[in-house]
């Protein structure tokens, strides 16, 4: 087990007192009074049935349309659907898909949503808990497989057309997602923005869509470190991403160049990878140069918003222990690609089977080829890629 792993096992261990966990306490009730009658009165069902007949409504609640809430419970029903026992009958695979999206689209604690369902706060907790796991399990291998050739193709036109930064598979960056520390942790999660979190980092294509994420690096590590130790970072270097060959640039037909991600200051330069010039004093090739990289760079700052302003959870500090939390980001990343592809509102880490741990790092020479590519990108910028400046008189 891996440092990271093991301590976020023995925190979990430690942090009984979570405020949004379970506990482990005698229970008073099996079923608390306040919730026995919830079968009787039928109160979700009978909502359930009148928000359907108002898809605007609809939307607005569950974050997504009646058709991809179908389309999702459809994939993911029978994993939610419980066995029935002389006990009590379980909760239906509609009720606790709802439970989970009403909290990670709002971001409000456990106890709070036992009143609005009538369900007893560690029910919720476990519903959450087990329903984002499911969510990423059976989406993650159609909603973020690893790219082929073909498809890393199709990102970079499709990059092309919206950036003018031709070449282009995909932009780079973290996030820091606000958590409560767990104890005994020290200053692991501790950023340098001065608040506790948990890091998300993430390749995104240009229409918003994540390809590959990795969950749940310590925020007191930079975004450089991160990337460098999580599976996409490691298959990069090694050139293991199925990178389709170099090629002209458009305009061109001689010097090809190899096919890039972008990413800001704090990542290394890579052939692959490359970053703004550093420093004051640019001159006018590498000032339009951090220019055209910067409009490819912003999808995935975008994106980050998009993610966001979507599934509010990630706007509040998750109260969970780390594990747990790992599950909601990763959660609200595939339901993310899910509702985008169907729905096209703008409002780790990966599977990580196919990716190989112990790569070798990056190899000698690697920063000169990617200040060569860098260089070469610029000078195309200033000649056949230069884009006319358009002035619109007001």
């Amino acid at each position: 087990m891996s440092n990271k792993r093991l301590l976020k096992v023995l925190c979990a261990a430690e942090a009984a007192g979570e405020l949004d966990e379970p506990t482990t306490s005698k229970r008073r009730y099996w079923v608390h009074p306040l919730n026995s009658d919830r079968e009787k009165n039928n109160n979700f069902l009978e909502f359930y049935g009148n928000i359907r007949k108002h898809p605007e409504k609809f939307f607005e609640y569950y974050r997504m349309s009646v058709r991809s809430f179908d389309e999702l419970l459809a994939k993911i029903r029978q994993h939610l659907t419980k066995e029935v026992t002389n006990m009590r009958n379980p909760l239906s695979p509609e009720v606790r898909l709802t439970v989970t999206i009403r909290y990670l689209s709002t971001g409000t604690c456990f106890k709070a949503m036992q009143f609005d369902f009538n369900i007893g706060k560690s029910t919720v907790a476990q519903i959450v808990k087990e329903t984002c796991q499911i969510c990423w399990t059976v989406l993650q291998p159609t909603e973020m497989s690893p790219p082929t050739t073909e498809q890393w193709l199709d990102i970079a036109e499709h990059f092309y057309t919206s950036t003018n930064f031709p070449n282009c598979l995909g932009s780079i960056d973290g996030k820091h997602i606000r958590c409560k520390n767990p104890q005994n942790s020290g200053s692991y999660f501790f950023n340098y923005k001065k608040y506790y979190s948990i890091i998300l980092m993430a390749v995104v294509d240009s229409n918003l869509s994540f390809v590959c994420i990795d969950v749940g690096a310590f925020g007191r590590e930079s975004d450089s470190n991160v990337f460098k130790q999580c599976p996409f970072g490691k298959k990069l270097y090694a050139n293991q991403l199925n990178i389709p060959e170099p090629k002209c640039l458009p305009n061109t037909d001689d010097s090809p160049q190899p096919y890039v991600f972008v990413a800001d200051e704090a990542f290394a330069l890579h052939k692959n990878l490359l970053r703004p010039y550093p420093g004051r004093g640019l001159t006018n090739t590498r000032r339009i140069f951090n220019y055209r990289l910067s409009r490819a760079r912003r999808t995935v700052e975008c994106a980050f918003g998009v993610l966001s302003n979507k599934w509010r959870v990630l706007h509040t500090p998750l109260l969970v222990e780390p594990d747990f939390a790992d599950d909601i980001i990763k959660a609200c990343c595939i339901l993310h690609n899910f509702v985008r592809k169907r729905d096209g509102y703008n409002f780790e880490d990966m599977d990580t089977s196919y990716l190989v741990d112990g790569l070798s790092n990056r190899g000698p020479g690697v920063r000169s080829q990617g200040i060569e590519v860098r260089d070469s990108y610029a000078e195309y910028f200033m000649g056949p890629g230069s884009v006319p400046f358009q002035y619109n008189k007001i």
